[in-house]
């Protein structure tokens, strides 16, 4: 028996369980390009409002930093697509990393690759398998982006060059998730070093097209999406590196794969205490622990991502140019200065982010439920709630944390740049905080899940993509105000900056984020263990 035999069959089962959730993301991020593309066109109508706008984009570290330079400051599809080629890119890579280590170490641990291989299926089989959907969805991913652009109106050349790019990121992602599925002994684990090395791969980019030396964007896949070049001149090599290097990744990943035992992982863990430490017993301190890890590293990237963010707000004058794109971002952030209009509009971005934190945190209580821990903990004198409430506690703490974070970096950043690093600091603090509530929405909404629907709690995650896309195109593309209502994001007052009575929609949406998070708590207390 071949050492991949039975690859075709776990193909079709990893689709089958994938069906819906690969369709929708892809679906997403096509309709996301093509709805960017086509608001973009009435937002910089001529070259000369182009030309502009790419000048003060090229001329901000920052923003080269976050999303890359802006290679043609003539292309419609050059602008268009600026910010979302790096960072589409990076979140193609993290659904490929998902993708795979989901169907690898994920069904390692859950202990169905043990089931699955009593039957007559190769060592390899399961690894290539996973791959083989991760570079599937990668591909069709790209190939969708590319007829949504066209379908907009973009040049078929440049439209395909830009699928090309993200497919790029994706397929090496999802090899790096393989390769991470080996070394590490658990999903969790794996996701992690998988995710590390894709923040290296993002902070080699901006290196290497901040301050240079070039190679280091060469080091980068995400790099190397920027330097297809899509509607600036494509280089159609570029995504070849690609393709080599999920290949030789898969390599990697096999030969790994067949040197370790079944739940093995070539990195060894290390070895916890004897006994639990005295802040340890009790359900709040075992949340806390459990997600302290995940809310350094979040709490990390805030920080730095709100210093960028201001350290380039107080360019927000010259970069938007265009009396559209004026118009446009003070629909998003509110009728006051550029300045804080462009912070209100980041801060927005940022929370539907924390809240991605939120999610994943609440659904750990889920996760523990499914894995038959929470049997344990509930053994000893603990009650259902008190349980829960200590995982709801650590999501909506560490909510707090981020939001304080990302204020913090914006204050320090723009701070510096205007001299009044006293005054902008606890001012841009406060905007962040501002948007808790919507976050503590969203949390609700997953605990109300998880008490109430849990075969449904997973849903938490497509309703905060559709918050998201509410957010950031709905003022694009002018959605009826019943759409733009939808989103919990949408009631908040838009800080920094003058707002009229904040306080009234900051205490509704407290009081649903408290009704939501109470029916989840009593549905998981009446109902049975799943």
């Amino acid at each position: 028996m071949s050492t991949l035999t039975g690859t075709g069959p776990l193909v079709r089962l990893a689709l089958r369980r994938d069906r819906v959730v690969l369709p929708v993301w892809i679906a997403v991020f096509a309709l996301v390009a093509a709805f960017a593309a086509a608001a973009t066109a009435s937002l910089y109508p001529d070259a000369a409002t182009r030309v502009e706008a790419a000048a003060a984009i090229n001329a901000a570290p920052s923003l080269v930093a976050l999303y890359g330079p802006l290679h043609d400051p003539t292309s419609l599809g050059a602008l268009a697509l600026w910010k979302l080629g790096g960072f589409g890119a990076v979140l193609v890579a993290v659904l490929a990393v998902l993708t795979v280590v989901r169907h690898t170490r994920g069904d390692e641990s859950a202990g169905r690759r043990e089931l699955v291989g009593s039957t007559a299926v190769g060592r390899g089989a399961a690894l290539a398998a996973a791959l083989a959907v991760g570079w599937g969805a990668s591909v069709t991913l790209g190939a969708a982006t590319a007829l949504g652009l066209a379908a907009a109106g973009l040049p078929v050349a440049g439209s395909v060059a830009f699928g090309a790019a993200w497919a790029g990121a994706g397929v090496v992602f999802a090899a790096v998730g393989g390769v991470a599925a080996q070394l590490a002994r658990s999903a969790r684990a794996a996701r992690g070093l998988a995710i590390l090395v894709l923040g290296a791969a993002f902070v080699l980019r901006a290196a290497g097209d901040v301050t240079g030396p070039g190679w280091l964007t060469w080091l980068s896949p995400i790099g190397w999406a920027q330097e297809t070049r899509p509607y600036a001149g494509e280089r159609w090599w570029v995504p070849a590196l690609s393709v080599a290097a999920a290949l030789a990744l898969a390599v990697v990943a096999h030969l790994l794969d067949a040197r370790r035992d079944l739940g093995a992982g070539l990195l060894a863990d290390r070895p916890g205490p004897g006994a639990a430490a005295a802040g340890l017993r009790s359900p709040l301190a075992l949340a806390a622990r459990l997600h302290r890890g995940v809310l350094a590293a979040w709490t990390v990237g805030f920080l730095l991502i709100g210093a960028l963010l201001g350290s380039v707000a107080s360019a927000a004058d010259e970069l938007l140019a265009g009396p559209r794109m004026r118009e446009v971002l003070r629909a998003l952030g509110g009728e006051q200065g550029l300045t804080d209009a462009f912070l209100a509009a980041e801060f927005g971005v940022l929370a539907v982010l924390a809240s991605a934190f939120v999610v994943q945190a609440a659904l750990r209580l889920h996760a523990e439920e499914r894995a038959r821990r929470v049997d344990l903990v509930l053994s000893a004198p603990v009650g259902r709630v008190r349980l829960a409430a200590g995982h709801v506690a650590a999501a909506a703490g560490g909510a707090v944390v981020l939001l304080v974070a990302a204020g913090a970096g914006a204050g320090l950043g723009h701070g510096l740049q205007t001299g009044a690093v006293g005054a902008e600091l606890p001012r841009l603090v406060g905007a962040a905080l501002g948007q808790l509530p919507a976050v503590w929405v969203v949390g609700g909404l997953t605990v109300a899940l998880i008490g109430l629907a849990p075969r449904a709690a997973a849903a938490a995650w497509p309703a905060l993509v559709a918050f998201l896309l509410i957010g950031e195109l709905g003022p694009l593309l002018r959605l009826p105000s019943w759409v733009l209502d939808l989103s919990p994001f949408t009631h908040l007052p838009r800080w920094p900056g003058p707002v009229q009575d904040p306080v009234t929609p900051l205490l509704w949406t407290t009081v649903v984020a408290a009704a939501l998070t109470a029916a989840g708590l009593a549905g998981w207390r009446r109902r049975d263990l799943q």
